[in-house]
């Protein structure tokens, strides 16, 4: 896998340093201070959290993408709140992490990363904790509803496609379908919404996608 990674990734200009367990990339990652570091989760020697919990201890803004072939949410949210930036799920498409890339990048260049806890009205979400509330009470958010969330306040007040949620949440770079961003955004208003039949946050743009605002 990282020699498909590597490959693929040089293909498309990036420079690429590698190594096949957690102690020697953490050690690689101190001293050449690479600009990103994909991680995965099972590593000798030391696994992916330990690296992650390091590597964010040592440098704070050094984006992380952690490789899990483990889908349970449960252990992404660990990985997220030791500091990883961003997941996939094994298997995954070059195209899907292409995707993820470039939107970390982007996320970091913009600086929107500075500002780890967001409120709105009675809701308050900290993506440094990846923890939510609303009227005091905490919310249950999957890691995808967060990455949905922070993208959307990353673009406050900008008309988002459906596709384009598609290409920059999940990866995809084809849309035959994006009912599945219509479910997502329904089982979300349904948790942050006062009123989820009447959206005062995140609302459609009939015929093109939905607008994040300020309540």
């Amino acid at each position: 896998m990282v020699t498909g990674l590597k490959f693929n990734l040089e293909a498309r200009d990036y420079s690429v340093i590698a190594a096949y367990d957690g102690e020697t990339g953490y050690r690689k990652a101190l001293e050449e201070k690479p600009d990103l570091v994909i991680l995965d989760l099972m590593l000798p020697k030391l696994n992916g959290y330990e690296v992650c919990k390091i590597l964010k201890k040592e440098i704070p803004d050094l984006p992380i993408i952690m490789l899990t072939a483990k889908s349970q949410e449960a252990e992404i949210v660990t990985g997220l709140e030791l500091g990883a930036d961003d997941y996939i799920t094994k298997p995954f498409s070059v195209l899907e992490l292409i995707a993820r890339i470039n939107a970390l990048f982007r996320r970091v260049a913009s600086g929107s990363g500075s500002q780890e806890v967001h409120r709105f009205g009675d809701l308050e979400i900290n993506f440094k904790k990846y923890n939510a509330r609303k009227k005091g009470r905490s919310l249950k958010l999957s890691p995808r509803e967060y990455e949905i969330l922070r993208f959307f306040i990353e673009r406050q007040g900008e008309i988002i496609t459906r596709e384009e949620l598609l290409k920059q949440i999940w990866g995809y770079d084809s849309y035959p379908d994006t009912r599945t961003v219509d479910a997502h955004i329904a089982k979300l208003r349904r948790k942050i919404e006062n009123k989820p039949e009447d959206p005062k946050l995140i609302v459609t743009v009939h015929g093109i996608g939905y607008k994040f605002l300020q309540a």
